[in-house]
């Protein structure tokens, strides 16, 4: 009998996935304890570690979308919010929330992963966008951008 080998499945991959789930709930104004369910039967295995750490950043953007969509607003000072292309506009709301609430993860990988997300699901434009957004965070967080403060 083989034994079953879950894939390994990288954080990009999850925040990828995370992107598209978050772009869904808002496009559909659906619930989360419904909507996140349905999404994962239609994604292939990510692993139970890979779930757990999607599902903590879906989670968390969704419970402090106002207090980040404020962020985003005050960085993008001559954009209004529905202006942003919707892709766009969620792949900053993980990326802020990664910057702000997340400090076991250093605030350079959290803007590197989000320029790269953004060359692949949005315009080629869009890379330049949200690297200027989330470096003007960066400038203003109180701890270091390229080591995690903590362990999770």
């Amino acid at each position: 009998m083989e034994k079953s080998v879950k894939p390994y499945v990288t954080r990009r991959a999850v925040r990828e996935l995370v992107v598209q789930f978050l772009y869904q709930f808002e496009m559909s104004g659906g619930k989360l304890d419904e909507g996140l369910p349905l999404f994962w039967e239609t994604q292939a295995e990510v692993g139970e570690k890979g779930r757990k750490f999607a599902e903590e950043l879906v989670r968390g953007v969704i419970e402090r979308r106002a207090e980040i969509d404020e962020k985003i607003a005050k960085y993008t000072e001559h954009w209004d919010l529905p202006r942003i292309a919707a892709v766009d506009r969620n792949i900053l709301r993980l990326a802020m929330y990664e910057m702000l609430f997340r400090d076991d993860i250093p605030p350079v990988v959290s803007i590197n992963e989000a320029v790269d997300i953004a060359k692949k699901f949005s315009t080629r434009e869009s890379g330049a966008f949200v690297n200027g957004i989330l470096d003007r965070l960066k400038v203003d967080l109180t701890r270091p951008s390229r080591t995690s403060t903590s362990t999770r």
